[in-house]
């Protein structure tokens, strides 16, 4: 079947291209003659669905930009980044290299939904097609799929909930057709959202990464096998609890964060087993979800490259002791960088979790993590702390798990959390929008009044709002 994704990836992208003034739900009248042949058997509705998880590994958004690129250059987690990204990183939003980096983030991530969409309107007319659970597996996928894109698109295209949830924001696709969607508000958009993940998680109750089946290459040649490259039932609930935590509906958040956890399924990542530049850390068994990227090296020596300051991302000594609160016994700080190797970047600190293992066999390689276990603690650590506790139980046992002592007291907790984040998941996207859920009014080491500024919210894209009308979004 993976010969053949490229091809189907080709087709559906190719049909479904973007060509300006609100063709992103454009389609050609052709494209009714290749879906009937896509759909014409369950082979059909797998590849169609590794299309767009295959779509999704663009450098517009998550194998780069939505990642480490242009997420960590507005988070202000590098000293040192491509010249490219200096209007981005001064938040000069009207200046040319934003401006086409966030319609490209619009572009890409509504093409995805549109080849989803694709599927989710074909299957189930045909779901006598499919064998075992694979119409329950492959709809709960679709569906989660939809919902984590169209909510990545909110983050940035629409304001936070703190701000006002009444905002016009985005629109929210269920179809393909030539029908332009109506913009939504925050709160709109958010109830949607939920509710197609509402609809994945009761489908993926047969995932076999929940009953516990036992999957081999017999079953289906293997189909249900490594199911955290898939939007598996935990990754939903993984998913849940990040948006739940975006519209302050913290118990629904603590609750499926805590399923998770209680599940026993994820486990944090062991160090003995890493060397720097062998294996990344954290390793695969903190993966709730990550996405297949098989460029990932070639992407790693341009953008993480130890010769190199023109094209990589980097910190320096100094910063990144500062990052970690000269916590050098600390495992992410220990495993995670790698010295420049190149006498005028010695002083550099490249992360190396992007570099592929040394073998290709690997289950680490390839790997672009979307959603962590270690979030899950971060958001429980939040939601006592809300609650008028400390906060300090479920973050000191992230801590514990990469070898830094307990934290017995924070003057500032939400100083703490920040810092944590940029700890854990620093050049993985989820620290500006920490910053967004909170309301900051600063970035850390950025003298920009965040608020002020509405930096938060990206402008939306000119064809949007011309030719659509769009409201102001920001």
């Amino acid at each position: 079947m993976n010969k053949n994704i490229n091809h189907i990836v080709f087709a559906l992208l190719l049909t479904f291209t973007l060509t300006g003034c609100n063709d992103w739900l454009d389609v050609n009248p052709e494209s009714q003659v290749e879906d009937n042949e896509l759909f014409e058997s369950e082979s059909g509705f797998k590849e169609a669905l590794a299309g767009v998880y295959s779509g999704m590994v663009s450098e517009s958004t998550y194998a780069k930009e939505t990642l480490y690129g242009a997420y960590g250059a507005l988070a202000q987690e590098w000293v040192n980044e491509p010249t490219s990204y200096q209007d981005l990183a001064t938040y000069n939003y009207d200046a040319a290299a934003p401006t086409n980096l966030f319609a490209n983030i619009w572009r890409v991530n509504y093409n995805a939904i549109a080849n989803d969409n694709n599927l989710i309107n074909n299957i189930d007319e045909n779901r006598y097609k499919f064998s075992g659970n694979n119409y329950s597996i492959i709809k709960g996928e679709a569906l989660a799929l939809r919902a984590l894109l169209h909510f990545d698109l909110l983050r940035a295209f629409g304001v936070s909930f703190e701000v006002d949830p009444n905002k016009p924001a985005i629109p929210y696709s269920t179809e393909l057709s030539y029908r332009v969607f109506p913009q939504l508000s925050v709160r709109e958009v958010a109830e949607k959202v939920i509710a197609d993940l509402k609809e994945a998680e009761q489908l993926l109750k047969v995932d076999p990464i929940y009953t516990g089946e036992e999957i081999t290459e017999a079953v289906d040649n293997g189909y249900l096998i490594n199911r955290t490259l898939h939007m598996n039932y935990y990754a939903v609930k993984g998913l849940q609890a990040r948006v739940y935590m975006w519209t302050k509906q913290y118990d629904l958040a603590k609750a499926a964060a805590e399923e998770v956890i209680n599940s026993g399924k994820f486990s944090w990542a062991r160090p003995g087993t890493v060397r720097q530049g062998t294996n990344p850390f954290p390793t695969t068994t903190e993966h709730l979800f990550a996405l297949d990227d098989v460029n990932l090296s070639n992407r790693a020596d341009s953008y993480f490259n130890e010769n190199s300051n023109t094209s990589s991302f980097s910190l320096d000594a100094t910063t990144l002791l500062d990052y970690y609160d000269s916590e050098t016994t600390d495992y992410r700080y220990l495993y995670q960088f790698a010295s420049g190797t190149n006498y005028d970047y010695v002083e550099n600190r490249y992360v190396t979790k992007y570099w592929s293992p040394s073998s290709s066999s690997s289950k680490d390689a390839n790997r672009l993590p979307m959603i962590r276990l270690s979030e899950l603690y971060l958001i429980l650590s939040e939601i006592d702390f809300r609650n008028g506790g400390t906060g300090l139980e479920r973050l000191n046992e992230l801590r514990l798990a990469r070898n830094v002592g307990d934290l017995e007291i924070t003057t500032d907790y939400y100083d703490t959390l920040i810092r944590e984040y940029r700890r854990e998941f620093i050049g993985e996207g989820q620290l500006f929008f920490l910053y967004k859920r909170l309301n900051r009014e600063s970035i850390i080491r950025s003298d920009v009044d965040a608020i002020a500024e509405k930096i938060y919210t990206f402008p939306l894209p000119q064809s949007e709002t011309t030719a659509a009308q769009r409201e102001d979004n920001r």
